[in-house]
């Protein structure tokens, strides 16, 4: 071999001149920040930091989040007294808990879960914001709209854990609360309370497509750098200069399995399975206690799932018998 490329999983850094990028519309605010150089981001990535396009609607998405982040740490850290040792050592368990069954979805005092309404008013307006500044920006630049599709399919989970559902269940204790093991175990008893979400088919999906998408992303992954030697990553040149990286690419898995992806399937391969994990994720929950009450009573009766046997005798409900208290 004549020659080889250099990258950053080989020898040298690669760092060009500064470059500010296409020229803004005049109606936009204009980029900010001093170009500099990382040496260390260099290592992972573009070694060029800035100049940032911020812009109305990333402005004011930054703040309405950092809004949302300081109501829920203020109250985790009012939940400890006000003690920053606790408040570090106990940060994993500690919650910000929406409101108690009973007040449904009116406005409760902000003691009793009115923060947590306040909190995802000003987290869900600082994502909403972030999704137009994504799309603005890509119509601007001339692309596609991938990007923010693919952020919407998240976002959809996000609305549909804490907003569609708990207005479907007349109850804004149904959503999740705001906390790291909180949130966790939020899953597991909501889980256990509809029967087991392992039996909710479009939960089975979203993992299918989970563990499809890091399957696809890492052979992807694998494969450039298995190439990079040959300039793989230079993926334009390699469309028209044949029997370079991208050949040897398609030679191997033609080899390997009969069949290869090209250039844009493999990244179409990946947008779908990503997206539909939590499209489908988002579907399994919203049907949860609105349709179905329990998902392995579901998967018995559709045949989804066999029926433990009949090993003890039956034994009669004692709340549904006559003269049981209510």
């Amino acid at each position: 071999m004549g020659y080889e490329y250099q990258n950053l999983f080989t020898r040298v850094q690669v760092r060009g001149p500064a470059y500010s990028g296409v020229p803004v519309a005049r109606a936009d605010e204009p980029r900010g920040g001093q170009v500099s150089f990382s040496h260390l981001l260099g290592q992972i990535g573009d070694a060029q930091v800035g100049p940032i396009y911020l812009g109305w609607l990333g402005l004011m998405s930054l703040i309405c989040g950092f809004v949302a982040v300081e109501i829920i740490g203020l109250n985790m850290w009012a939940s400890v007294n006000w003690d920053p040792v606790q408040f570090i050592r106990q940060l994993p368990w500690l919650a910000l808990e929406p409101p108690a069954p009973h007040w449904g979805l009116r406005l409760p005092p902000l003691q009793e879960g009115g923060w947590w309404l306040m909190a995802g008013f000003f987290l869900t307006l600082s994502v909403l914001l972030w999704w137009l500044r994504v799309y603005q920006r890509s119509r601007q630049l001339g692309l596609g709209t991938h990007t923010p599709w693919a952020f919407a399919a998240a976002i959809w989970l996000y609305l549909v854990l804490g907003f569609i559902r708990p207005l479907l269940m007349g109850s804004w204790g149904e959503a999740v609360p705001f906390g790291i093991f909180p949130h966790l175990d939020w899953t597991a008893a909501f889980s256990i309370r509809y029967g087991n979400l392992f039996y909710n088919p479009f939960h089975a999906l979203s993992i299918v497509f989970l563990y499809g998408s890091t399957l696809l992303f890492a052979m992807h992954g694998a494969t450039i750098l298995a190439a990079g030697r040959f300039g793989s990553e230079r993926e334009v040149e390699q469309v028209i200069d044949r029997g370079t990286a991208h050949e040897r690419c398609a030679i191997f898995w033609r080899w390997t399995m009969g069949f290869n992806a090209t250039f844009e399937s493999i990244h179409r391969w990946a947008w779908w399975f990503a997206v539909l994990c939590p499209l489908t994720g988002g579907i399994g929950i919203l049907l949860t206690g609105t349709v179905v009450d329990n998902w392995y009573l579901w998967a018995i009766k559709h045949g989804y799932a066999p029926a433990y046997p009949a090993v003890w005798p039956h034994v009669a409900d004692p709340g549904l018998m006559t003269g049981a208290a209510r």
